[in-house]
Parts: structure tokens; C-alpha cells; sequence
């Protein structure tokens, strides 16, 4: 019986003492981390006042739809990307508000943008500084570039990109600690939007689908920076009809090589608008546009506006039936999406 009770105790001592290790192990000095807490808010801004056409920042005019209904919505994540001075880098996949990043020890540079992006590719990641946002080429047969511009280069087709919101940090040394260090973060708009108004001055009623193309503007974005870059590619876009003649909200970098010191006074810039309808007998129609001077005062988004635009009734009434042809798509004229 003595025997046995020595057992038990010794059993009970050896399980005590596991719990205890367990225990101390838990507060143990490697629960101190490099670690950081980061707290995200968003700029929701569709576009910025740069010094150019400010009327809708005195008085948004009636028609052009809610200014604030324009604003873009909050991400559902928000991506970490940490380069360690070691040449090695690590992704962390956050909330949209932030979270817990665990760094290496010394210098640590950090991109952040949203996660939840579709068309935006991202390139060069292997360094802090050159990683660049682009987007998808997309092709349109039926596309015949700007006729303002220089025929030099014709300008690659692209979509427009998703909205995208991204900020840096440069040179943080962590310290390691229990509970990590927090650190606020505001991640600005790297994507703004136009809207374009295309406004009839007669035939709309013959109009049955519309689409379009601003062209000029760039081709990607840095992340680090925001600045553009100065490659340019055309935005196609589908476009909806209104009481007024058709309409599109275009996402944009927005203009090539902005913001720098140079940008006021590129002179070889040009920005071409398009706009392809189809009409209710099955007809197509092109428009095209010179916005440059829109443009150019609008680098980061903002209103463009064409107007008198005219389809005549011998076009939308040409063609035996006119009205009876059933138009619901482009047909042979569908977009196709490749890779970049």
C-alpha cells in the first residue's frame, strides 16, 4: 500500500512539474518579437484638386451624379510586403484595418497596398523601390487609336484598374518587444476616376449601346512614390446611356509621369477621347475627341465633357427595318482580355 501511494505522489509530482514548464515556457523571453501592430485608415478621395478646372469642388453641378456616391468603398484586405535588409522579403495578409506583421531584426522598408484587386498586376517586387502597378491589356478590334497623337507608337490597349490604395514605410527598426509596437498607417489612392460625360445634342434616341477609350494616360504606377509612370496606354471602357447621351466612370492612374517637376510643361502630351456607338439598325458610329487640355488640368482624376454630339436620321433610320434589328451586345466586336 506504501508502495503504491509513493507512486501516485511521484506521478502527481512528475505531472505538476509538465504543467508548470508548460507554463513558464508561455512567458518565456521568446514571446519578445519583432513585431508591429499596424492601424489602417483610408483616404476615400476619387479625385484630387491639382490646380486645374475646380467647379465641381465650389458646386457640384446637378446632374453629374452624388459627388460623395463616387467615393471609392474600403478594401476587404490589405497586403504587407517587408524588405529586409538581408535582400529577403515576406508577405503578410491583413484585415483591411491592419494587424500583426512580424519583422526581421535591423532595417526593415514595407510596401502596403489593398489585396483584393482583379485586373492590377503588380512588377519588379523584387525591390522596395521599383515595384510598379499596371494593369491587363485588352484589345478592340474595332479600336483605331488617337488621331491627335504621334502615329510614332501606337499606344498598347488596356482595362481600366481596380481601385487601389497604398502608402510606405522606410528604414523601420523594430524593437522586440511582448506586446508589438503600433504603428498608424493612412494608405492614400494610387487609382482615380473620370467621369465622362458625352452629351447629344441630337438622334440619342437612335443610340442603342456605347462604349469608349481615353487614351494617353499610364501605364503604371509606383508604388513607393506614386508617381506614374511616364508610359502611356489607352483605358477601353464600356459606357452606359443617360437622358443626356451616354456616360462612363473610368478608374485611372491617371496622366503619365505626375507628379514631377516636369509635368506642367510636357508639351507632346495628348489625350484622345473616344466613343464607339451602336445604333438600333445595327449600325456603328465612332466619335473621337482631343481632351488634352482636360486632361492636363485634371492629372488625378476629375470631369471630362464632350458635347453637340449628333446622330443624324438618315444614319439612325439607313438599313430596311431601322428600329427592328434586335441589338443586346457587340457581337463580333466583344472585348478580349489578355495577359499583359
Amino acid at each position: 500500500m506504501k508502495n503504491y501511494l509513493y507512486i501516485s505522489a511521484l506521478a502527481l509530482m512528475l505531472l505538476s512539474s509538465c504543467n508548470h514548464k508548460d507554463l513558464c515556457y508561455e512567458h518565456n523571453p521568446h514571446a519578445h518579437r519583432y513585431h508591429i501592430n499596424i492601424i489602417a485608415d483610408y483616404r476615400y478621395e476619387w479625385e484630387e484638386y491639382c490646380g486645374g478646372y475646380s467647379y465641381w469642388q465650389e458646386e457640384w453641378p446637378e446632374g453629374y451624379i452624388d459627388y460623395e456616391s463616387l467615393r471609392p468603398s474600403k478594401p476587404s484586405g490589405l497586403r504587407v510586403v517587408a524588405y529586409s535588409e538581408d535582400g529577403h522579403s515576406q508577405i503578410h495578409n491583413l484585415s483591411a484595418d491592419g494587424g500583426t506583421v512580424v519583422l526581421k531584426e535591423g532595417v526593415n522598408d514595407m510596401l502596403l497596398y489593398n489585396n483584393d484587386t482583379e485586373y492590377i498586376l503588380f512588377t519588379d517586387t523584387d525591390d522596395f523601390a521599383t515595384t510598379r502597378a499596371t494593369t491587363r491589356t485588352r484589345t478592340r478590334a474595332t479600336y483605331l487609336g488617337n488621331p491627335f497623337g504621334s502615329n510614332e507608337t501606337k499606344e498598347l490597349t488596356v482595362n481600366a484598374p481596380d481601385m487601389l490604395y497604398g502608402n510606405y514605410i522606410k528604414g523601420y527598426i523594430p524593437e522586440k518587444v511582448v506586446v508589438p509596437t503600433e504603428v498608424p498607417v493612412t494608405m492614400h489612392p494610387l487609382v482615380f476616376t473620370y467621369k465622362v460625360r458625352y452629351e447629344f445634342a441630337e438622334g440619342l434616341k437612335y443610340v442603342a449601346l456605347a462604349r469608349g477609350a481615353l487614351s494617353g494616360m499610364a501605364m503604371a504606377v509606383h508604388l513607393s512614390t506614386g508617381t506614374t509612370s511616364d508610359e502611356v496606354a489607352t483605358i477601353l471602357y464600356d459606357a452606359e446611356i443617360t437622358d443626356y447621351g451616354v456616360r462612363a466612370l473610368v478608374n485611372s492612374f491617371g496622366a503619365p509621369g505626375y507628379p514631377n517637376v516636369n509635368y506642367p510643361t510636357r508639351a507632346d502630351a495628348s489625350y484622345g477621347l473616344n466613343l464607339e456607338i451602336m445604333l438600333r439598325n445595327g449600325k456603328t458610329k465612332t466619335f473621337d475627341f482631343d481632351v488634352t487640355d482636360q486632361v492636363k488640368a485634371q492629372p488625378h482624376g476629375g470631369v471630362i465633357v464632350v458635347s453637340g454630339l449628333v446622330i443624324t436620321e438618315d444614319e439612325g433610320m439607313a438599313g430596311s427595318g431601322a428600329f427592328d434589328v434586335e441589338v443586346d451586345d457587340w457581337g463580333e466586336y466583344e472585348d478580349i482580355v489578355l495577359p499583359l
